[in-house]
């Protein structure tokens, strides 16, 4: 099994739950996004997510829909199926817990905080096993993810399909 396509879904997913973590409380629009995923412990050679280096910027609409529904943006996976559970709502943000199934079955913690400004900070840590074809290896990981309100307009920016149970 090729080793891209896997990772790009965990960044993808990882991403995702960044954007789920920020989204909580905020306004419908356009949000940028700035992730940067670090590794304490990797299943990677090298300890590096090949094609992953550095901070990662997205665009992410968010519906009123998906705030009144989930007070943010749930967390989707493709291949897979990651929930969070034990939400605390906070004055500036909130935390929870979060599992994933799939390719990276995985559990971990989401940290929330944002500002009236339009400003927020996400930190997702996750523990598991990665799953590479018929192999498996531990990974431990954790995204933080800064985000700024760009506007009510998401122009051409489609918000994600839902895809959570």
């Amino acid at each position: 099994m090729r080793k891209t396509p896997l990772l790009a879904i965990t960044a993808c997913c990882m991403t995702v739950c960044a954007v789920f973590a920020w989204a909580q409380g905020r306004k419908a629009g356009l949000w940028e996004v700035t992730t940067t995923m670090t590794f304490q412990q990797s299943p990677f050679p090298g300890g590096a997510m090949p094609g992953m280096g550095g901070p990662h910027t997205t665009q992410v609409c968010v519906t009123q829909a998906q705030i009144d529904k989930y007070n943010g943006l749930p967390p989707q996976n493709q291949r897979g199926d990651c929930h969070m559970t034990d939400m605390t709502k906070t004055a500036d943000g909130f935390t929870a817990s979060i599992a994933c199934s799939g390719p990276m079955e995985s559990k971990g913690t989401v940290e929330s905080h944002y500002t009236a400004d339009g400003h927020g900070h996400t930190k997702v840590h996750m523990t598991g096993t990665m799953h590479m074809g018929p192999n498996a290896a531990p990974i431990e990981m954790t995204t933080e993810s800064d985000s700024s309100y760009k506007g009510a307009d998401c122009g051409s920016v489609k918000p994600f399909v839902e895809n959570v149970k």
